[in-house]
């Protein structure tokens, strides 16, 4: 039986692109002013097509984490190193979450009482950091139906790292086998594995497609909002057997 759910946030929670591509528009901006051709090269560097506005298989900001991208760029930008680039995107990401945006699913704080209904914990795991994640999750009415917030500076390492789905077992006290984590890349589903998670859940408000997620999850979803049903399906299987 899952009692606890760990979810992914960009691209899980909240639409990806609607988050992700205006917040790397903004901070090429505010790292290159006015500099067309260094934006470009920026975003290349990174899995991010400046023109476009499309994210590349693998891309860091897509999978890593804003210290990440930091030390990426800091050497192609005058003036700028990595701890000052990973400040100023951290500022930039809190006003981003300040916004709120459309979340995934279409009532993300009823689906979260739903699933609080059922009996889960839930929690949030994140390659953002804890207090854009905080922000971000507030200004949609969902931050105080979390139980868990980890990001990149939490403490807890990386996805597929194991570190973030244990801590949040520990803070909840629902073992692994009895926990979920949901997101929409090979990232999020490789740390549940690691931590031996009872379930690994793909959805696929992400980036990444059926194809490239359904070989490494024990269900791919459309989006978080078929959840719920899957939770009593499964309920339901384990009470048959």
């Amino acid at each position: 039986m899952i009692r606890a759910i760990l979810f992914d946030k960009d691209g899980t929670l909240f639409d990806f692109n609607a988050t992700w591509r205006g917040f790397v528009r903004d901070a090429l901006a505010l790292l290159a002013p006015g500099d067309a051709a260094l934006q470009a090269r920026l975003g290349a560097a990174a899995g991010y097509d400046a023109a476009s506005g499309a994210f590349a298989p693998g891309s860091p900001i897509v999978a890593g984490s804003v210290d990440e991208v930091a030390r990426i760029w800091a050497p192609m930008i005058p003036g700028w190193d990595a701890a000052s680039i990973e400040r100023a995107a951290n500022d930039l990401a809190a006003r981003v979450g300040r916004g709120g945006l459309a979340p995934a699913a279409a009532d993300l704080p009823a689906l979260l009482r739903e699933l609080r209904a059922m009996g889960c914990a839930l929690g949030v795991a994140t390659h953002d950091s804890e207090n854009a994640a905080r922000r971000q999750l507030a200004a949609v009415d969902a931050l105080d139906l979390f139980d868990f917030v980890a990001g990149y500076d939490s403490g807890h390492g990386l996805k597929p790292g194991p570190g973030m789905v244990l801590a949040f077992c520990e803070a909840t006290g629902v073992p692994p086998r009895a926990t979920a984590m949901v997101g929409d890349s090979l990232h999020d589903l490789g740390a549940a594995r690691a931590a031996g998670a009872g379930a690994a859940l793909a959805v696929l408000t992400g980036p990444a497609g059926r194809d490239e997620l359904a070989p490494h999850a024990d269900a791919v979803l459309p989006g978080i909002e078929a959840l719920p049903a899957w939770l009593r399906a499964r309920a339901a299987a384990g009470a048959a057997r």
